[in-house]
């Protein structure tokens, strides 16, 4: 009895840790114009989106030429023989299988395998 009355005068005292500021008000007067960011390299906006176009960057220029469009594009636009034979250099390897043997991969044994599936309890019912 004692205990629920210690806890009753416990949450009747306790102040929670949040404040809240009020009632939320939006401006009187917000300025729409458009401006440039702040982090921009010439903090001026580009005169139309043409112009911009022109200049704009993404993983090259956005501007396509007229050979290259005719062409079928860049990539895609010949076909893989005409960039001649593909061979690694001494040393390199394009597949795992085309290394020596001393670098394959070892055959699994039973008893490595029956552990695997066992989820090592194999290992501890024959020791």
């Amino acid at each position: 009895m004692r205990v629920s009355q210690l806890l009753q005068q416990m949450v009747q005292h306790r102040t929670p840790l949040i404040h809240f500021l009020g009632k939320r008000t939006t401006a009187k007067s917000i300025d729409h114009t458009a401006h440039a960011h702040p982090a921009a390299p010439s903090g001026e906006l580009p005169d139309s989106f043409v112009a911009y176009r022109s200049k704009a960057q993404q993983h090259g220029p956005l501007t396509h030429r007229q050979s290259i469009s005719s062409a079928g594009g860049v990539i895609g636009g010949h076909p893989g023989r005409s960039l001649g034979p593909v061979e690694a250099a001494k040393g390199q390897y394009f597949d795992r299988s085309e290394l020596p043997p001393r670098f394959g991969r070892l055959p699994w044994s039973q008893m490595e395998m029956d552990a695997v599936e066992t989820g090592g309890a194999s290992l501890l019912a024959e020791a």
